[in-house]
């Protein structure tokens, strides 16, 4: 990972994005993909599609979606809290006491989520599990008015954004799913630009996987590829309560994970694992016995049909404001499916 595709990261995890307010996080990819020899365009729907060597053949599309889950104002009290709806799914306990951003059309307000102290709580209060719709942001305000005059109704909150590097390479935050796909998507087509493909490489930071896998659909359609790669974290086995023989042995800093079963098709998944020995480059393998809950399942059936490949970075603690990754795990999976797009022939066939 070079000094640029660092600020890159950096850049993306700093950015607003909660499904359907995306805006901010795609002008981070567009600045990136400015920087190399690439078109760009945005489409509707708020996907940014990033070609390398748009007349080539195979087409292949790279998804990465860049929206996070997040909250959404619905409602502004006279008091001045302002009460609130999920966008995505959130555990409701690891809401409480945090630190958010309302991000108003005049910029951020902060704000933070708590409830009554545990001195205060009855006995049964403290048995019960918070819902969102008991949770409130409190932006230190003075009255309703006040508030009204600084935040709109369907205003996005998100926890306080950004990234802190831990011991081992490893590095902790909000927003890793999926900020570290996108990242994962452009920098493996910038690399792949660098070797004279042959392919058409399509990168997509598609957006609003997190409420329904909708930006792949209106994308793939537009991109018509014959071979898709999906990047998405999934969950690292590798801590406390989580049983590997449910979810399979993942560990942070052993490599990006390969999935097989029926959502993909066989010949990626054997050409993926076939460079990556060559290249003798850590991998780690994971089975799927049906449809991803990620893009891979749409991008699957867009058209006629996608040849799709499933790359996967290990996060701990998914879904919460301390995500954790590695970061060698994000160059190494970049540097695959680099290495996979360059190596694409017109005359490959992928029929399983």
């Amino acid at each position: 990972m070079n000094a640029d595709e660092r600020q890159f990261l950096s850049d993306l995890l700093h950015a607003p994005s909660p499904s359907g307010f995306e805006r901010p996080v795609q002008d981070v990819v567009r600045k990136f993909a400015a920087g190399f020899n690439a078109t760009v365009r945005t489409d509707s729907h708020g996907n940014v599609i990033v070609a390398v060597n748009p007349e080539g053949s195979p087409r292949i599309m790279l998804a990465g979606h860049c929206d996070q889950i997040g909250l959404i104002v619905k409602n502004i009290d006279d008091r001045g809290f302002l009460w609130v709806h999920a966008i995505g799914g959130w555990d409701p306990q690891v809401l409480l006491g945090q630190r958010v951003q309302v991000w108003t059309s005049a910029g951020p307000v902060n704000g933070v989520i708590a409830r009554k102290p545990i001195h205060l709580l009855t006995t049964e209060e403290r048995k019960v599990v918070p819902e969102i719709k008991n949770l409130w942001v409190d932006i230190a305000v003075k009255d309703g008015e006040e508030a009204r005059s600084i935040v709109t109704i369907g205003d996005p909150v998100t926890v306080v954004l950004g990234w802190t590097e831990l011991r081992n390479g490893l590095a902790s935050g909000a927003a890793m799913d999926n900020k570290v796909g996108v990242w994962t998507v452009m920098t493996a087509a910038k690399r792949a630009a660098e070797r004279n493909p042959q392919a058409a490489i399509y990168a997509v930071s598609t957006v609003q996987e997190e409420i329904g896998l909708r930006g792949v659909q209106t994308s793939a359609h537009s991109v018509d590829p014959q071979i898709g790669i999906v990047v998405d974290v999934t969950h690292a086995t590798d801590c406390p309560t989580i049983d590997p023989n449910q979810y399979g042995q993942i560990k942070l800093g052993q490599g990006p994970v390969l999935y097989r079963g029926p959502n993909v098709n066989p010949v990626v998944l054997d050409r993926l694992r076939s460079l990556a020995k060559t290249a003798q480059m850590p991998v780690q393998l994971n089975a799927l016995a049906g449809a991803g809950s990620n893009d891979a399942a749409e991008l699957q059936l867009a058209r006629s049909g996608v040849a799709v490949g499933l790359v996967c970075i290990p996060n701990r603690y998914m879904h919460s404001p301390v995500e954790m990754v590695s970061l060698n795990d994000l160059d190494q999976a970049a540097e695959l499916i680099a290495k996979f797009c360059a190596d694409l022939a017109p005359t490959d066939d992928f029929t399983p």
